[in-house]
């Protein structure tokens, strides 16, 4: 799998843009260090960070908006407008699930009333 990975590289290197790379280094040193955080939280730690994920995940819907917001005004469907539009709604759904994901383990945590 990481030869495939290195051989798709690669091809992407030879044929995109020196700027690209650049890019997509960063975006994959990104994705590489955050599994790494992720993947070694301990349990009792999974609840503070879901709620930096929401925060990050507002940072990123502001980002989406101006994003969408950039595109040519005299085109209908643009394509910064359409990765802007579907970065916001992902990221809107990341937002909402975290904080529902977040709800819920909270929830277990809370003590449950006694019925007489």
């Amino acid at each position: 799998m990481l030869a495939v990975g290195g051989a798709v590289t690669l091809g992407v290197g030879l044929v995109a843009p020196a700027s690209f790379m650049q890019h997509f280094i960063v975006f994959v040193l990104a994705v590489f260090v955050g599994f790494q955080v992720i993947w070694n939280v301990s349990h009792a730690l999974h609840t503070p960070l879901m709620a930096v994920t929401n925060a990050i995940s507002s940072v990123i819907i502001v980002g989406a908006i101006v994003a969408a917001l950039a595109g040519d005004n005299n085109k209908i469907f643009d394509t910064a407008n359409i990765f802007g539009f579907l970065a916001i709604v992902l990221a809107a759904v990341n937002i909402f699930g975290g904080f529902l994901v977040t709800h819920r383990m909270l929830a277990m945590y809370k003590k449950k009333k006694k019925s007489k």
